[in-house]
């Protein structure tokens, strides 16, 4: 009989080394409290989805992170940099007045997100350590620039698990960069669902094998059972293989999704002002990017959040916009604006906006107009730009952070990717320097080697 090299050292007598270093492994994983039920299963390395309580108070159960990827120019939003009188910044193209009991200065180019300024807490004191797109993108997402690792999501998925064990705990609507809904070295279970691409198709098709009708649920299920027992099979072979464990729970969930996410996805059962709220079905055209249909995208999260989707994240990009600032800023804002106004009233009605922690930004800002022969060109700003909050505990009407006089840096209140991160994880009562996965001989965290300061200020 052929042995290979590993079964030769397991069955040797150097295979109690082998053991005892296995042993040592264990405790070490135990002493990250991988093992006491962050989420994993019990006395395991494995990853489960069952639902986390949270190690502290929690202001928020989910979030729903509205991504506007190539960096909005804030000093056309919600960074006000008043001139002379009523005439905007030269470096702006936009005007802007005071909304709400609270006075929020807000863009002319959000009207409709205007009205709800008494639900926002402004943070203007953003920045970050590049202006690569790339680079900054995946800060965003994941704490890192150059190296791939976990996302946002996945760490929450991590730590609380999911509230409906049908559908997953991350979703991630339009996009087609992995980079953002990755797992990485945690357990692939945990990693993020992609829905649609591009905004035109998120219908339950566009996930793996969910909507399929190409053979009875029944028949689906004694195929998906022969199909486990042999990966079971192989799993009593190759004890602690975590990544086919996650597989072996990725196709449950696969399998239970077929039975919810079709409904999920299909809006025939809401009503047609909720429809027109939302401008379901009205695909804009931004400058050369291709339509998007961003209030489907938006009453989807809602719908998510409703059913127990811990992490939704809804992508729209184009606002990479260095020629033809003023057409296409304008574009994306109408684009945006309605809909996620129509987010945060829907919400607020259902009762969810208390408990659900919604975030607006993207991976930097825009310095403003530059002079080049009378076009509109703006660059990247890294150093300072705005992001939002609303709901899940944050101050309501409120802002943050100061940038300078000419909108160019931070200055007040300064807020990086790692205290933001923390920031939301601390909101979901999750530890954000202390929620951690052994990989590679060490601890990792989300907020990296550095860590993440909670932004106490942002709570009521």
């Amino acid at each position: 009989m052929n042995h290979s090299r590993r079964s030769m050292l397991q069955s040797a007598s150097c295979g109690f080394g082998f053991l005892a270093l296995q042993g040592l492994c264990a405790q070490q994983a135990s002493a990250t409290g991988l093992a006491s039920g962050i989420g994993q299963a019990a006395g395991t390395g494995r990853g489960n989805l069952v639902p986390q309580i949270p190690r502290l108070p929690a202001t928020a159960k989910r979030v729903i992170f509205l991504c506007m990827s190539g960096g909005p120019a804030q000093m056309d939003t919600f960074d006000y940099k008043p001139q002379t009188g009523k005439k905007p910044h030269p470096g702006s193209v936009s005007r802007f007045r005071q909304h709400g009991d609270s006075g929020l200065w807000i863009s002319e180019l959000m009207p409709e997100t205007a009205r709800h300024a008494d639900k926002l807490c402004v943070i203007n004191g953003m920045y970050a350590d590049t202006g690569i797109h790339a680079q900054s993108f995946l800060q965003l997402h994941t704490g890192e620039r150059l190296r791939k690792r976990p996302s946002l999501g996945s760490w929450i998925n991590y730590g609380l698990g999911t509230e409906n064990q049908n559908l997953p705990g991350f979703v991630s609507l339009n996009t087609s960069k992995s980079s953002i809904y990755t797992s990485a070295f945690l357990p692939s279970i945990y990693n993020g669902t992609p829905i649609g691409v591009n905004g035109e198709d998120m219908s339950a098709a566009t996930i793996s094998n969910v909507g399929s009708d190409h053979l009875p649920l029944a028949a689906k299920r004694r195929q998906l059972d022969f199909v486990q027992s042999l990966n079971r099979k192989h799993l009593e072979d190759r004890r602690g293989d975590d990544k086919l464990d996650s597989v072996i729970q990725s196709m449950e969930l696969g399998f239970r999704m077929q039975a919810s996410a079709p409904e999920l996805l299909d809006l025939s059962n809401e009503t047609q002002d909720t429809l027109e709220q939302y401008r379901v079905g009205k695909k804009l055209q931004i400058g050369t990017c291709r339509p998007t249909d961003f209030g489907r995208q938006c009453l989807l999260a809602r719908r998510f959040a409703e059913a127990g989707v811990r992490f939704i994240e809804v992508n729209h990009g184009g606002w990479d916009q260095h020629k033809n600032h003023r057409r296409d800023l304008k574009a994306n804002c109408d684009t945006v604006d309605a809909p996620i106004a129509a987010l945060l009233q829907d919400l607020d009605q259902r009762g969810l906006l208390e408990d659900t922690l919604v975030v607006w930004g993207g991976e930097f800002g825009r310095p403003g107009l530059v002079p080049n022969d009378g076009k509109d060109e703006t660059g990247h700003n890294s150093n300072g730009f705005t992001f939002w909050l609303a709901g899940g505990g944050v101050k309501k009407g409120h802002v943050h952070g100061k940038t300078s006089n000419t909108g160019d840096r931070a200055v007040e209140g300064k807020v990086h990717f790692r205290d933001l991160h923390a920031t939301i994880l601390h909101a979901l009562g999750l530890p954000a320097n202390d929620l951690t996965f052994w990989h590679e001989g060490r601890d990792h965290r989300l907020t990296g080697p550095e860590g993440g300061k909670v932004v106490n200020e942002l709570f009521t």
